[in-house]
């Protein structure tokens, strides 16, 4: 019986023990309360005392890098037109009792307040630039401004912007199929006048050798005209002075040439007198 009654004051006494004991861990910020007021934020990583509760409580946070990834939103450009643009945030607590005091500890509502921080900063640099700005040159530009301008608002909350990242800048559907169909009318006409300008091109080449090649023809056929003449007349020359060297045997010759051209086919018929000229050297070869 005594000894049960030594081991309620003791299991009190370990209880006490216990509730004043408190961890951090590494990747922790803890915040400590006394009856509701804070009283301390500033803990190290390791172990902590404290009064038991209710006296004292704690409560810890993430002191990692957060990460916030924004759904795509809309934005109006310089020239007025619609962008889908999606980012993310990569943020930390950088002080626990301010942010405990601003959001009561809820990183939902900080990521809310952060997230319409991020988007105010995010409209008003797409306000100053135009959208082949935005898409090409000036992109770190405007995430650099983003990140500093945003820390200048989010340090009243005891927060801190690590960085903030634009991941990808669409037109908006309706607004792409538009540009698309325009594009695409752009690219038919200029296709339309690269072949108008081949056809334009193409006539003129064939009209040009065609003229080439009627040139070349004519001159072809005057050169062939000239070089037949001019064998006729070597040939005639060639055959008068045969003829006056020998005038028998160049009648002959030509008799045995037509002899050969009129009856080489045994389907040629001829109707001639037997006496005819054209048969004087079938009896005798001097023709009489």
């Amino acid at each position: 019986m005594d000894t049960r009654m030594l081991l309620i004051p003791v299991g009190l006494l370990l209880l006490v023990g216990f509730s004043s004991i408190f961890v951090v861990d590494e990747r922790q910020v803890a915040i400590r309360f006394q009856l509701g007021e804070i009283v301390r934020s500033d803990y190290p990583p390791g172990l902590h005392w404290k009064a038991p509760w209710p006296v004292n409580n704690v409560r810890k946070f993430d002191k990692r890098i957060l990460y916030l990834d924004a759904r795509p939103e809309r934005f109006l450009t310089r020239e007025k037109k619609n962008v889908s643009v999606s980012f993310f945030i990569k943020w930390r607590i950088a002080d626990p009792a301010t942010y405990y005091t601003s959001f009561m500890g809820d990183e939902r509502q900080a990521s809310l307040r952060l997230m319409q921080i991020i988007k105010n900063g995010l409209q008003l640099e797409f306000d100053q630039r135009t959208i082949t700005q935005v898409v090409s040159g000036e992109r770190q530009q405007m995430m650099t401004s983003l990140t500093k301008i945003g820390n200048s608002e989010v340090s009243q909350f005891g927060i801190e912007i690590i960085d903030v990242r634009i991941k990808q800048i669409e037109l908006p559907e309706d607004v792409r199929n538009s540009v698309y169909q325009r594009m695409n009318s752009e690219r038919e006409r200029i296709a339309k006048e690269h072949r108008a300008q081949g056809e334009e091109a193409a006539k003129g080449i064939r009209a040009v050798a065609e003229k080439e090649r009627t040139v070349m023809l004519a001159v072809a056929a005057r050169d062939a005209e000239i070089s037949r003449g001019e064998g006729d007349a070597r040939a005639t020359e060639i055959y008068g002075k045969a003829y006056g060297k020998n005038q028998e045997f160049y009648e002959f010759y030509r008799s045995m040439n037509a002899y050969r051209s009129a009856l080489s086919s045994q389907q040629d018929i001829l109707v001639l007198e037997p006496d005819s000229d054209f048969f004087r050297y079938f009896g005798s070869e001097s023709g009489k």
